[in-house]
């Protein structure tokens, strides 16, 4: 069924980055779990693929292949590892800023570095005491002359480590139009990155602190006009976040299945395979099963992101979806198993600590079904993909080209065709 969403350049793409995946990525993973560091090298070589730069126009140096696109890579990455599977969708999300807010001149310097793997870039909203709850941020961007200086934290920024341009959202006043964003060079003066404490699951993969202290920021780095930056914390998470964390949860459940009905065929109980057992076919039926509807759920959210229709909630019930059906069949998994998946001589341990990863961001299970819940009551606060949808439409152009990504040689500069900005209004309403 996923092929009525996909062509065949969706998937060529698709066999490209699984086998890239089996080879570069897979050998290194013994390494991070047992270092459960941040790995430099190998978020480097995803990046030169260009398929961080899936979303991004070709006018810019990007594939200008879709959200469909995005989902295969970080599908077919998360499949093999979670954790450079989360560090791909935390790279997309920190694209989406620039896509959405920023000024041409902002998308002509950053998006083809972008594109090319040059510039990894980031999105700090989250801070230690508000967490989740935006309005309730305390950092600060005080404007001083040509500048702005920010001082505060921010936690959970994907990509802390590794990022070079941090997207951050600050008060520069009060209230929900009291938040900007900035974007911030990662060796800009007065911004330091606090050490990475270890973590569960997505070893490798890095998700720190971002500490400004006095930090001087350029006006120019200003991400659409003051005031924008809740708009661009919340349809950077509703566009951006939960397509690409329902992309991780797919992986990571696709490789579950794989793993475990590879274990029930080798595996014997009573001189035969495992998998002759009627208790375990059922187990990996569920599994089965939960997985070729999450996989209709998550393909068919962004197909009509795609196609630039209002989809908030599609994308919102993906992620619902993928997240509870993955741990649900890891679980399951972990059952088949028994004490083998308790050992790290296999994976299985590992897809299950990575997927309670997923839960959180851009909104745990339960927010999810809050908005759900408010939509069936007809009291939902409007649409991102409604508002946004001219920018988040596949480019004809785009559709009827290959998926090739363009090179060094190929400089987006030479090829920039005048792109005119949509001036939308972005503030949430409510």
């Amino acid at each position: 069924m996923h092929r009525y969403f996909t062509d065949q350049r969706h998937e060529a793409l698709r066999r490209r980055v699984r086998d890239f995946a089996e080879r570069e990525v897979r050998p290194r993973i013994a390494g991070m779990e047992a270092a459960r560091a941040v790995c430099h090298d190998l978020p480097r070589l995803i990046a030169r693929q260009g398929w961080i730069g899936a979303t991004v126009h070709r006018a810019y140096g990007g594939m200008g292949a879709g959200h469909l696109a995005k989902t295969l890579v970080i599908e077919e990455l998360s499949r093999v590892s979670g954790a450079m599977g989360a560090m791909v969708q935390a790279s997309q999300l920190g694209v989406a800023k620039i896509i959405h807010f920023g000024s041409e001149e902002q998308k002509k310097t950053w998006l083809p570095a972008v594109a090319s793997g040059a510039c990894l870039p980031t999105i700090a909203v989250t801070e230690p005491q508000s967490g989740g709850h935006v309005l309730g941020m305390t950092s600060r961007a005080v404007r001083d002359g040509d500048d702005y200086v920010l001082n505060g934290r921010k936690t959970y920024v994907g990509n802390s480590h590794v990022g070079d341009l941090h997207g951050v959202v600050v008060r520069t006043g009060e209230g929900s139009k009291g938040l900007s964003a900035f974007l911030v060079e990662a060796d800009r003066p007065g911004l330091r990155v606090g050490e990475q404490q270890q973590a569960m699951g997505l070893h490798g993969f890095s998700f720190g602190e971002l500490v400004f202290e006095d930090c001087r920021v350029p006006a120019a780095n200003l991400l659409g006009r003051e005031g924008d930056g809740l708009a661009v914390a919340y349809s950077s998470s509703v566009l951006y976040g939960r397509p690409n964390l329902t992309a991780v949860s797919l992986g990571i459940h696709q490789a579950v299945l794989d793993e475990t009905s590879r274990f029930c065929a080798e595996r014997e109980r009573y001189g035969k395979p495992l998998a002759d057992l009627g208790n375990i076919k059922i187990k990996l039926g569920r599994i089965q099963s939960r997985l070729l509807i999450a996989r209709l759920s998550a393909y068919y959210a962004v197909h009509l992101l795609d196609q630039g229709l209002p989809c908030d909630a599609e994308l919102m019930n993906a992620k619902l979806v993928n997240v509870e059906s993955a741990l649900e069949s890891a679980r399951d998994a972990m059952d088949i198993h028994s004490a083998c998946g308790l050992f790290t001589d296999r994976p299985m341990e590992r897809y299950l600590r990575d997927a309670h990863h997923i839960v959180a961001p851009a909104g745990t299970s339960d927010i999810q079904l809050l908005r759900l819940g408010e939509l069936a009551l007809g009291t939902a606060k409007g649409e991102w993909s409604g508002r946004l949808a001219s920018l988040v439409r596949r480019e004809p152009s785009d559709a009827a080209e290959d998926d090739r990504v363009p090179g060094p040689a190929e400089p987006a500069a030479g090829r920039h065709t005048s792109l005119q900005r949509e001036r939308t209004e972005l503030q949430p309403t409510g």
